[in-house]
């Protein structure tokens, strides 16, 4: 699973990239900071099972704190995109090829109004300009992939199976392609588009398997009623206010123990003496989380959970102590998508074991389920194979 911080230039990705992953990324004040994309790794929260259990867990993925569980995944940040960038302006092709891997999208807008659609600094722009212009980018680079291969695919009769094969490359599935065509109401044999037509096409397909969330970053900057002008503006969005600088600057100086401060929280607690400029700073970022926290981890939270409707499973080899084979309590908790199944949770730790796999133990319950049974969000589950 992979998650793609978008966006024009300027608007705070990188910092949000460095927020989530306490990641190295160059952060200034101007457009195309970012050239090669950052990789890292974010870690989404959630209540762990060890209470409920009641044992003590030791993860080997991720981190649990005061009940909590830290669980990674995967994040890019990717170069500034800007009006022209299907015609290869600006980092063109670069930006519209790394964001497209993605999963599901992250896009960084300016709710303060502080920078234009280019990155560059001006005054009461609408970000809800930068969030069309990303869609008509993406519509329009996914749109001139099919117009160069239509000649071949509208000789096909399975053209879902045709259009999937030449855009294979963009992570998309051919099932998601065959919902595209319904939902845009076209036929799927001997495909003869119009350019409308491809262009309708593109932009469902992409809304079905490239869903973007928007972080209204610099919260703490805008003008009080911004973020609900923006969300009344784009109703079909997921958006979300959050201060990526804030953010930043908290796990920062929980890093180096000036503060004690857990991501999402809306309060953290100096630890030690501090000086009058370091106080004054903290004042403020606790003034400003007391009320919604930063908006960083919900943002995080709610791209996994509400909008990729993915479920947490706690894979175990002794059904009883919850352990693994070393005696670790607890040891992974797997993120996978909703409607998955016991097979394909054996497929994700390791593909002997899906390859071999004899049926299922339900640790809460002590009780055997089948290869084909659906799994819940917070199972506990001990995988039997026949693999060694």
């Amino acid at each position: 699973m992979l998650i793609g911080i978008i966006g024009a230039p300027n608007k705070g990705k990188s910092t949000l990239f460095s927020a989530l992953t306490m990641a190295s990324a160059e952060i200034a004040n101007y457009p195309f900071t970012t050239i090669k994309p950052n990789h890292g790794v974010a870690y989404v929260a959630r209540e762990c099972v060890e209470k409920e259990l009641k044992v003590k867990c030791k993860p080997k993925n991720g981190i649990c704190k005061e009940g909590t569980r830290y669980i990674p995944i995967q994040i890019v940040d990717v170069a500034g995109l800007v009006p022209g960038a299907h015609l290869g302006k600006g980092m063109g092709n670069q930006f519209l090829s790394n964001a497209i891997c993605a999963d599901v999208l992250i896009q960084v807008v300016d709710l303060s109004g502080k920078t234009d659609s280019s990155g560059n600094l001006a005054e009461n722009c609408n970000p809800a300009d930068d969030v069309k212009m990303v869609a008509d980018e993406l519509a329009h680079w996914v749109a001139g992939i099919i117009k160069k291969h239509i000649g071949g695919v509208s000789k096909r009769k399975d053209g879902a199976r045709a259009l999937h094969e030449i855009l294979a490359g963009l992570r998309v599935s051919e099932s998601q392609v065959e919902s595209a065509i319904s939902l845009s109401s076209q036929t799927s044999s001997n495909i003869g588009w119009s350019e409308q037509d491809i262009e309708n096409f593109s932009r469902t397909l992409l809304r079905i398997s490239k869903p973007i969330i928007v972080a209204a970053n610099k919260l703490d900057v805008a003008n009080a009623d911004a973020l609900g002008r923006l969300k009344k503006e784009l109703v079909n969005y997921n958006v979300i206010g959050c201060s990526a600088a804030i953010e930043l600057a908290l796990r920062k100086a929980e890093k180096s123990a000036t503060i004690s401060y857990l991501p999402g929280s809306k309060e953290f607690s100096a630890l030690g003496q501090l000086n009058a400029e370091q106080s004054k700073a903290l004042n403020y970022m606790k003034a400003f989380i007391s009320k919604e926290g930063t908006g960083v981890q919900e943002l995080l939270h709610r791209t996994i959970f509400d909008v990729l409707k993915i479920i947490v499973v706690y894979p175990v080899e002794d059904e009883n102590k919850y352990t693994d084979h070393f005696g670790n309590v607890l040891p992974d908790a797997l993120l996978l998508e909703n409607g998955r199944n016991v097979r394909d949770l054996a497929e994700k730790i390791h593909s002997d074991l899906a390859k071999n796999l004899l049926y299922a133990i339900d640790a809460r319950k002590k009780m055997r389920i089948n290869k084909e049974h659906i799994l819940k969000d917070n199972d506990v589950i001990k995988i039997v194979s026949a693999a060694k």
